[in-house]
């Protein structure tokens, strides 16, 4: 097997038609969905028990608005001031339809937290990315306040 961070992995097969800093919010909330579930999934599939039913009730702990919310909450102390107005956008755009079953506010954050996520990709930033990652899953012991370098190299 290669060394994957030596080649990349090259999942960008198409790169979008404008510069990532000019796409609308809600393209990159579009993308980051699909990318946050995808790394949801290799989590749960990284841990010991594959039966259906559990990968999904586990999922769920992840992906539906109110835990999209709560996982923002946890990123924001870590985020770049770059980072902050990406979700800002998200947070911000007008998406046209809401769920009959998320609170609109969550929903928004959800779709803030996918904004990022969707934009993180498309800028190639799997590192951060995956560091962001590790603390929506519980995979850090590191505070805010000793994320300041980690926070600091992510500034555009």
């Amino acid at each position: 097997m290669t060394n994957v961070h030596a080649e990349g992995l090259h999942l960008w097969f198409h790169e979008p038609t404008k510069p990532v800093n000019l796409m609308n919010p809600i393209v990159l909330a579009y993308i980051g969905d699909a990318v946050y579930e995808v790394l949801v999934r290799q989590y749960l599939i990284s841990l010991p028990n594959h039966k259906p039913h559990h990968l999904h009730r586990q999922a769920t702990r992840f992906v539906s608005a109110n835990a999209q919310y709560l996982i923002l909450e946890k990123w924001r102390p870590y985020l770049s001031e770059a980072e902050a107005d990406i979700v800002r956008r998200g947070r911000n755009a007008k998406s046209g339809t809401m769920p009959k079953n998320a609170d609109p506010a969550h929903y928004k954050q959800a779709t803030a937290l996918e904004c990022l996520v969707g934009y993180l990709y498309y800028t190639k930033r799997i590192d951060r990315l995956r560091e962001l990652m590790a603390i929506a899953f519980g995979e850090t012991d590191e505070t805010p306040a000793e994320a300041g370098s980690m926070k600091e190299n992510h500034d555009e």
